[in-house]
């Protein structure tokens, strides 16, 4: 008999196991079976997490679901640079509470290991926890707290290093690849899935915003210190611990004209939602290199659902990829992926549109971290929503847009065009 996809369930002590019942995932509001071609080996520095309240649902030799209402449903939180097939199959019981904010992906156990419904998209080895020395890292800390005693931006990071385990934190004071400059305690989006901030909604953020908006000096500095430690080094505004940049874009102004006046190398990216044209043009002047826009839907309804914009709408956010575009700077797309919505033929048609009109250079398919029920709901999925499933989305962007680079981190300009 072929071996199949077992499932895996966890007991109200939240030990985890396989019981003999194929494995499915879920992709929207339909469920499909795991097979083989769907599954990696649970990659390193992934998590699984117990679903309380979410009875798991599995399929019977005739492929038909049933729910497991003696177990709790398993999901993985699988490593930066895999992205997502399918999400966990599970049923809600009555009254469930909000899942925290992780991207939820279909596990299962499979030739004697567990296996997650997931895809390799990028290989550099930029977060993997292995390669990360934390006792270099505290050493750094020390160091660094002697010689800038007075710049608040590092001491922030430190906390977002050490206390909250940041994989780019981990990285600046290891004088690693990209190096965080969070710099905005505001933001004018109230994201469904905001990571740093959630007011009323039963969920708590999964980390702190930052609390001030550090001097351009102190930016300059922090830019610098990586700048002058790595090879191809990539300094970034816009981080999980902050708001929207473009919201004290004079600040981040000023900082990039005073990097700029100590050094031409290094690349300055920004991670933004692109929602302050006139702002990001500012900016590109001063001497901005890259952008990577994080969305979740390029059909307007769905943006608007999702980001809940505050002054701004879904046109402003196109006239920046234009004024970018127009400049010649480095175009990433953070595309916040959501089986079942993300490869849906309406979703592909508007996604494709844009990867035309403004040639983008790059797509990081990155997991949008939410409840999937909730976001199902919040963003008014139709049940009949026909989808082609992400692996065969990625393959199309390769068919039909070759031009363009994948992955999941912000490349230097070095690599720009090999990624």
């Amino acid at each position: 008999m072929t071996e199949y996809p077992r499932l895996l369930v966890s007991d109200r002590k939240g030990r985890v196991f396989d019981i003999k019942v194929r494995a499915a995932g879920m992709a929207g509001h339909n469920l499909y079976p795991l097979n083989p071609a769907d599954l990696l080996p649970l990659p390193f520095g992934s998590e699984l997490f117990y679903l309380p309240g979410r009875l798991p649902i599995g399929l019977d030799p005739d492929g038909n679901p049933f729910s497991l209402p003696e177990y709790t449903a398993v999901g993985g939180f699988v490593s930066p640079g895999y992205t997502q097939l399918f999400l966990p199959a599970y049923l809600e019981g009555p009254r469930p509470h909000r899942l925290p904010l992780f991207a939820y992906t279909a596990v299962a156990f499979y030739k004697g290991k567990v296996h997650a419904a997931c895809i390799r998209v990028d290989r550099e080895r930029r977060q993997d926890i292995r390669l990360m020395d934390m006792r270099a890292a505290g050493r750094c800390v020390r160091r660094f707290r002697k010689e800038y005693p007075a710049n608040r931006l590092i001491r922030h990071l430190e906390r977002c290093a050490l206390e909250y385990g940041c994989p780019a934190g981990k990285n600046f004071f290891l004088g690693r690849y990209e190096a965080p400059l969070p710099t905005s305690p505001v933001c004018n989006a109230a994201c469904v899935g905001c990571i740093s901030l959630q007011e009323d909604s039963g969920c708590p953020a999964t980390q702190p915003r930052i609390t001030f908006v550090p001097h351009p000096e102190e930016i300059a500095e922090v830019a610098c210190i990586h700048i002058a430690r790595v090879r191809h080094p990539v300094v970034s505004f816009g981080q999980g611990c902050e708001g929207e940049p473009l919201a004290v874009s004079p600040v981040l102004e000023e900082a990039i004209r005073i990097i700029r006046s100590r050094t031409s190398k290094g690349t300055i990216n920004l991670n933004t939602n692109a929602s302050y044209p006139e702002a990001l043009a500012s900016l590109l002047a001063a001497g901005l290199d890259s952008i990577r826009v994080s969305i979740t839907s390029f059909q307007p309804e769905c943006y608007m659902r999702y980001y809940r914009p505050k002054k701004y709408d879904f046109a402003d956010v196109l006239e920046s990829l234009r004024i970018a575009r127009k400049a010649g700077i480095h175009i990433a797309v953070n595309y916040l992926v959501f089986p079942g919505f993300t490869d849906s033929r309406p979703e592909i048609q508007r996604f494709f549109t844009i990867l035309k009109r403004y040639r983008i250079d790059m797509v990081q398919w990155r997991n949008l971290n939410i409840d999937p029920v909730y976001y199902i709901e919040k963003m008014k999925f139709p049940k009949d929503m026909p989808a082609v499933g992400m692996r065969h989305l990625i393959e199309m962007v390769k068919k039909h847009f070759p031009s363009v680079s994948h992955g999941y981190f912000n490349p230097p300009k070095e690599k720009w065009y090999n990624t």
